[in-house]
């Protein structure tokens, strides 16, 4: 017989932050609180929270890496860059197909992401450095596979003997001639997570490949889709909606991307940013460079898709555009509320927490509240104070010793190519109309009072949670999606979405309803125990109990 869950409708949210405190030594307890928000967002009134800090030593935190924020994730899924790691074999299989972004072979058919290239150092090399190993390793790529681009990858050993890869990548992209050759200084270590290896991995790519093409591409109504990594086939469905409407992407930065988009991004008229945290600067360097000015979009859910859609249109002023994606939102529509009419009597009134990096902690609140399920809590891995608050906090931010870690690339107008594509007058009129240019509202903003905001979650805390809510679904990531399931609650991955998507736009959203509904329809999470309840052999208290 299933077992019911109890729901413990009467903690209060003050109660529910003192008992994830209690068990904390003080000096942790009074850290952590700082990154655990009660939210109060009425209108402009966000509440401040505590962001993009190093994780507390002892806790077992749910980020990654800076090595894999950079490669991973940014680099990883651009078809014809060859992505070479310098460093132990386990660094480069780590970030290896770990989150299913998806390509096509492209018209040239170079695709590089099912392979797994790495220096293989071993304790001599560590020794007595890498960098002859290095460079051997740089043309045994050249020769098998001639890719127009090989990228480097330094992990924590090399930044810690201190090879020169930037200067061994010169020399080899100088002797090869035809092979853009550069290094990325990702150590795992120099950043407080994955969202560092972001930033340099956009850097490297802005300075040196961003406006190595001039040659202006068919197609009308130009963007750049920004922070998209096609996990699952997001992408493709994205870009398959955009045709329809008649609109070009010019690039994806970086799902299903290759070097040329890289190379011709600068030739688009607009820039359209998925994931705020991953990319804002890009979008921010194209617009000081070129003149591109850049809005925020969101693809995930079907009211968002269609405002994004809608936003685009009005940027460009078309109304043969404007008409042609009304009419495509419309037929795309019948599927959506089909979809919603049927799951909505089993989904109503069910509830969900989500702690995924990125903005998708954000977005796909959108996606539960169209099926009507609550968000009782969420939060990001790498978020900073903007992400969660909204732009308008980035002039109070600190920069601290973290952060110069991560270099600033001085950006200025190019000189021959700088081209405003819309005047002061323009971009004023259509900010009258609603379409907000290098705003981002964060997730606080429109997170109901009430519910918890969590920056690094760790998990402890994810545990904790679940125990005092019951939420019927919980999303976040691989490394958490087993301790959960054993808690009797179903666990949706949204890094990588297990083995299902994609979710994004209208047809992503009717699969995602249905889903989740399989999900916490599901009576099997009610028969579950872990091995530990069945027979507990184990106990313990913390020292300072």
């Amino acid at each position: 017989m299933a077992i019911a869950k109890k729901k413990l409708v009467q903690w209060e949210p003050t109660d529910i932050k003192k008992e994830l405190l209690s068990k904390y030594p003080a000096k942790v307890a009074r850290k952590r609180a700082k990154q655990i928000m009660i939210n109060e967002a009425l209108e402009n009134a966000t509440p401040e929270i505590t962001a993009n800090v190093r994780t507390i030593p002892g806790i077992i935190t749910m980020r990654g890496c800076t090595y894999a924020g950079c490669k991973g994730v940014i680099m990883g899924p651009t078809r014809d860059s060859l992505n070479l790691v310098h460093g132990p074999i386990g660094c480069s299989f780590y970030a290896w197909l770990t989150r299913r972004n998806q390509t096509d072979p492209g018209p040239d058919g170079a695709n590089y992401m099912p392979y797994c290239f790495s220096t293989d150092m071993q304790d001599s090399d560590i020794i007595f450095g890498g960098e002859k190993k290095l460079a051997q390793a740089i043309q045994e790529c050249y020769d098998l596979f001639h890719p127009v681009l090989i990228s480097v990858f330094a992990t924590c050993p090399v930044g810690l003997i201190g090879d020169d890869i930037h200067t061994v990548c010169r020399n080899m992209k100088e002797k090869l001639g035809d092979c853009n050759v550069f290094a990325f200084s990702c150590e795992g270590y120099k950043g407080v997570s994955q969202s560092a290896g972001h930033h340099i991995a956009n850097n490297g790519i802005f300075t040196h490949i961003v406006g190595e093409n001039d040659e202006v591409k068919p197609g009308e109504y130009k963007i750049n889709l920004l922070g998209e990594y096609n996990i699952g086939g997001d992408g493709f469905e994205i870009d398959a909606l955009l045709r329809k409407c008649g609109i070009t992407t010019i690039s994806t930065f970086s799902g299903n991307s290759s070097y040329d988009q890289f190379a011709s991004c600068h030739t688009a008229d607009l820039s359209c940013v998925m994931c705020h945290r991953s990319i804002n600067y890009v979008a921010d360097m194209l617009e000081t460079k070129y003149g591109i000015p850049w809005i925020k979009v969101n693809f995930i859910g079907a009211k968002a898709t269609a405002k994004s859609l809608r936003k685009i249109a009005q940027y460009f002023g078309d109304q043969k555009l404007i008409d042609r994606v009304e009419e495509v939102i419309a037929g795309e529509m019948v599927a959506v509320e089909a979809a919603q009419k049927d799951v909505l009597p089993r989904t109503q009134g069910k509830t969900a927490m989500l702690f995924v990096g990125g903005s998708r902690a954000h977005h796909y609140q959108e996606l539960f509240a169209e099926i009507g399920m609550k968000t009782l809590a969420a939060g990001y891995e790498f978020a900073h104070r903007d992400d969660y608050e909204g732009r308008r906090v980035l002039p109070t931010l600190k920069v601290d010793a973290d952060s110069r870690n991560i270099e600033e690339i001085e950006v200025e107008p190019d000189s021959t190519r700088y081209n405003p594509r819309k005047t002061e007058a323009e971009l004023k009129m259509l900010d009258e109309k609603g379409i907000k240019f290098k705003e981002y509202e964060g997730m606080m903003t429109e997170m109901e009072a009430g519910t918890l905001a969590i920056d690094d979650l760790n998990q402890y805390e994810a545990e904790k949670l679940v125990e005092l809510l019951k939420p019927d679904i919980f999303c976040a990531g691989i490394k958490e999606k087993f301790s959960i399931q054993k808690l009797g609650i179903p666990m949706k991955q949204l890094h990588s979405y297990d083995s299902h998507g994609p979710y994004a736009a209208f047809k992503g959203a009717v699969n995602f309803y249905y889903e989740i509904d399989r999900l916490v329809n599901s009576k099997v999470w009610g028969y579950l125990k872990a091995p530990w309840q069945e027979s507990p052999e184990l106990s313990a208290t913390y020292v300072w109990e």
